[in-house]
């Protein structure tokens, strides 16, 4: 039985009430991740979300749950919450979020920022509200409307991580640390998605994985005048670009390491041939390009396969270059610049980084210097078979909140939580989703978070959380 609709309305004047209040002073903390803000202990950044979120949630806490903020030596503090089963209910069903950040960056038009939260119609803008600032509220609240109606619930959890955006380096040793309390889920909830549209409850089928680390190459002690080195000594970006030809084709953009490819599974690609029927266009056109700029093919289908199930590279972050305001004509010491890699679901990220450091440190051009750091180095997943009647709970969810079916699709970002998960829990059953639809731009300037979505999705995982404990056998 699903929630009632005095419920789900209350759930959408929760938002506005206090959720969407709370998200916008959450929005104006600079909480980075540790990756990005080494120092966050003592910027104190951290802990004031961490305060924020607890100091609403705990006046919701339903009768005998508790929350407790769990820290461990100096990593990054959990928050985690217990809610006890209804009578009778069985099973235990894990929610999941974080509360950390990326970084600023750059291009937020004016009147906007990162911190500077803003409402707009239907959208708050700010950084980290939709990644995955509203993850504790919606769970939160999604329980509180089930409990309102009356309705059995299993146990349920709340864990809410603060390194996600770090590659969860963290998290590892308090799953470990809380395996007694977490027990074995059964349904694990994930809301730290994306959605193709906001006309669904989009359900995440995969991820990719991420290889990231920095690559330096250097020629030159010190910088030296260009007029007198080049010819005679290869400048650094020059080697730079042979060695990034060695691991991508820059015409295509196709990962040259086998080690970073996989098959693709017939049913996924019969998926991403359904869901492109549906989406066709918009999965390209939802991006801020430029005037005349196409997508790398206009075939939807390989589109979708090639955000989630081909390897790719981004070039992130550079040193070695002056502002163009200040440079002059040296050739320079050295370039550096990170690459973040993304790989698909079922390859090992661990040989994948030992292949592309193989292959770029091979036989440097001219004997230059060149030096390969990975930074991190993360699973992809791929979700288990929908059982019957969590994908008749999804639909109905969707066809209620949403007016269409569930839909499903692969994404192209990574969550180490869900593979750690997966491995530790393999008959745990999953429902990865989100917020992150078009235009939203987590991890870019503009952010936002897409307020009708966000209170439609809270609504159906009230009601999904119901179906678990009446419908599933």
């Amino acid at each position: 039985m699903p929630i009632s609709d005095t419920s789900a309305a209350a759930i959408d004047d929760e938002f506005e009430r206090s959720i969407l209040p709370a998200l916008t002073e959450y929005a104006r903390i600079p909480n980075k991740s540790p990756l990005f803000e080494p120092e966050w202990r003592a910027t104190g950044h951290m802990e004031r979300a961490v305060e924020l979120l607890t100091a609403w949630a705990r006046p919701r806490l339903p009768p005998g749950a508790t929350l407790d903020v769990v820290r461990l030596g100096e990593r990054t503090p959990v928050i985690l919450i217990e809610i006890p089963a209804t009578k009778g209910a069985e099973g235990n069903v894990l929610f999941y979020g974080h509360l950390d950040k990326q970084p600023e960056m750059s291009g937020w038009r004016e009147g906007l920022g990162p911190w500077r939260p803003v409402r707009e119609g239907e959208k708050l803008y700010g950084r980290g509200v939709a990644d995955d600032g509203y993850a504790l509220f919606a769970a939160l609240a999604a329980v509180n409307a089930v409990r309102q109606d009356g309705l059995p619930h299993a146990r349920a959890l709340i864990l809410i991580e603060a390194c996600e955006e770090s590659g969860s380096r963290d998290l590892p040793a308090y799953v470990e640390h809380l395996a007694p309390r977490l027990g074995t889920p059964s349904l694990v909830i994930c809301l730290d998605s994306g959605c193709a549209n906001y006309g669904a409850l989009w359900v995440t089928t995969s991820l990719r994985g991420l290889v990231l680390g920095t690559l330096e190459v250097s020629l030159l002690r010190e910088g030296v005048h260009s007029g007198d080195g080049t010819g005679v000594i290869a400048a650094s970006e020059r080697v730079m670009r042979v060695l990034l030809d060695r691991i991508e084709d820059s015409r295509t953009g196709a990962m040259l390491v086998p080690e970073l490819e996989t098959p693709i599974p017939a049913p996924r690609r019969a998926q991403a041939e359904r869901t492109a029927a549906v989406l066709g266009d918009e999965l390209w056109r939802k991006f801020p390009v430029q005037t005349g700029v196409t997508p790398v093919t206009l075939d939807p289908t390989e589109l979708i396969l090639n955000r989630t199930w081909r390897p790719g590279l981004a070039l992130t972050a550079s040193e070695g270059w002056p502002p163009i305001a200040s440079g002059g004509n040296v050739l320079r010491p050295f370039t550096k610049l990170t690459l973040s890699i993304r790989i698909p679901p079922r390859v090992d990220p661990a040989l994948a980084a030992r292949a592309l450091q193989k292959t770029l440190e091979q036989d440097p051009p001219y004997g230059a210097s060149v030096k390969w750091k990975l930074v991190g180095a993360n699973d992809g997943w791929d979700a288990p078979p929908v059982s019957s009647w969590l994908e008749r709970a999804l639909d109905t969810a969707s066809q209620r909140h949403f007016g269409s079916p569930a839909c499903y699709l692969g994404e192209g970002g990574t969550i180490p939580f869900m593979h750690m998960l997966g491995q530790k829990f393999p008959q745990a059953e999953f429902c990865i989703t989100g917020v992150l639809g078009p235009g939203s731009n987590a991890h870019g300037p503009n952010e936002f978070l897409h307020i009708p979505t966000v209170k439609k999705l809270t609504r159906s995982m009230a009601d999904l959380l119901a179906a678990h404990a009446t419908e599933r056998s």
